[in-house]
């Protein structure tokens, strides 16, 4: 199993994965604290899932701009990833996550449209959405 984070400052979208059927699935999102980054709260609750998942492997999305420069958050999601992995002492993959959010809006949107989700798409959703997007990414093939 694997566990997929759409790293952000106010909302940590969280994904499992398998890579037999190369599926992912969301899980709740982790709210973060008003006026602090990420930190100690959010690894250790990462730590949490991670034992629930039995994942084996976790993968963080980077943010890179359209132009694929890294954007403003990349090295804070690259450092939060490295702390992740050495923490848990797992392997950790960084994938572009460009436009992942906006790929997961569209699919909640449309499940929504069809009846196939009834609960109102919020932002938490919209990020864990995204990170089983990145997650499938990975499966898929792309990444470092």
């Amino acid at each position: 199993m694997l566990l997929g984070v759409d790293f952000g400052l106010r909302r940590i979208g969280l994904a499992v994965g398998d890579t037999i059927t190369g599926r992912a699935r969301p899980r709740p999102a982790l709210v973060v604290a008003v006026g602090r980054a990420p930190g100690e709260t959010e690894l250790e609750q990462l730590g949490q899932e991670l034992r629930r998942a039995g994942a084996t492997r976790i993968v963080v999305g980077c943010p890179y701009n359209s132009d694929g420069t890294q954007g403003t958050l990349a090295a804070q999601a690259a450092a939060f990833a490295a702390e992740l992995g050495r923490r848990h002492r797992l392997p950790v993959h960084l994938v572009d996550e460009r436009y992942s959010s906006i790929e997961a809006t569209e699919t909640l949107r449309t499940l929504r449209a069809s009846g196939a989700r009834r609960a109102r798409v919020g932002k938490t959703d919209i990020d864990s959405a995204a990170a089983a997007v990145i997650l499938e990414r990975w499966m898929a093939g792309e990444g470092e």
